[in-house]
């Protein structure tokens, strides 16, 4: 939906006041440990990159031109102090690039939204296309995926001290809030028939309404969810586990592109010598209190 999609890509920027005070921003990434897991990632060897055309030419440029964003929290957010991108979706990116060029910063940056990521793609401004990007048969048509490498679903938001509501099976006869245009409506109807669901035109106005207790939980897209929680949500934790309609995010590549085969690869071996439960964690469950680290997709 084009409100998610919006969303998704840009900081979550929470001001949720709880007596009187602000909430912190949150607990940044240990920077320390993940510039390390990057400085560690394999190399490939002048056969493997031989092997594929598009590596190749990224070889042969000596930079990787990478789209993607640098204002998501949990993905790819910029550090203004020392001028790096960091985050799960730039942590992966940096380690393919590591592994065509041996260095993981040797990329260029080009700074993608929803709405010009096939373009650049299509338009040749990029190599590659990192930015939480969910893989559809629309959007296959113009580019190409390689992975999935991550999935979201819908999650519930509830206060702390809410001991009532511990999963989406918990939500009959409750005050839900969702986004209206977005896909809460209809995963609440499949899944909750029996709550009570408000819509509000922003995530902004549903975390409020929970805040103020005008509603008792609050389902949407789970990656919004544990960035709201990543920014200092403090007084809110998750109720059980992500559930619904599972959302695949690939890693956009010009069309009929031989670099899916060889990312996915890539990405197997990532995945295998448990970088990518490493780089989740640093990433991702560190900052949100998330201690179980999600089996990955299968990448065909």
């Amino acid at each position: 939906m084009p409100i998610k999609s919006i969303l998704k890509s840009t900081v979550v920027a929470l001001s949720i006041v709880t007596g009187g005070s602000l909430f912190a921003q949150g607990t940044p990434i240990n920077t320390a440990a993940y510039d390390a897991l990057i400085a560690q990632g394999p190399v490939a060897s002048p056969a493997v990159i031989a092997s594929s055309a598009w590596a190749t030419k990224i070889k042969q440029a000596g930079t990787l031109r990478l789209g993607t964003t640098q204002t998501s929290n949990l993905f790819s957010l910029l550090n203004e102090k020392d001028g790096k991108i960091r985050g799960f979706d730039m942590g992966l990116a940096q380690l393919i690039t590591r592994y065509i060029l041996g260095d993981g910063a040797k990329y260029q940056f080009t700074q993608v939204t929803s709405s010009t990521r096939e373009q650049v793609l299509i338009n040749n401004q990029v190599d590659m296309v990192f930015a939480t990007y969910s893989i559809t048969p629309a959007r296959a048509e113009k580019i190409s995926f390689a992975g999935p490498y991550y999935t979201s679903q819908s999650g519930v938001l509830v206060k702390a001290n809410n001991k009532n509501i511990q999963s989406y099976n918990d939500l009959a006869g409750k005050k839900v809030a969702t986004q209206a245009g977005s896909t809460g409506p209809a995963i609440l109807a499949q899944y909750a028939p029996k709550a009570v669901v408000q819509e509000f035109q922003t995530h902004q106005e549903a975390l409020d309404t929970l805040r103020q207790g005008r509603v008792d939980a609050y389902v949407t897209d789970h990656t919004l969810l544990l960035n709201a929680l990543s920014l200092g949500a403090s007084n809110a934790r998750l109720a059980g586990a992500p559930f619904g309609v599972q959302d695949p995010y690939g890693i956009g590549l010009p069309k009929g592109s031989d670099g899916v085969a060889f990312i996915n690869t890539f990405l197997k071996k990532l995945e295998a010598d448990g970088t990518w439960a490493k780089l989740w964690t640093i990433s991702i469950g560190q900052r949100t209190g998330s201690t179980a680290v999600p089996a990955p997709p299968a990448i065909p």
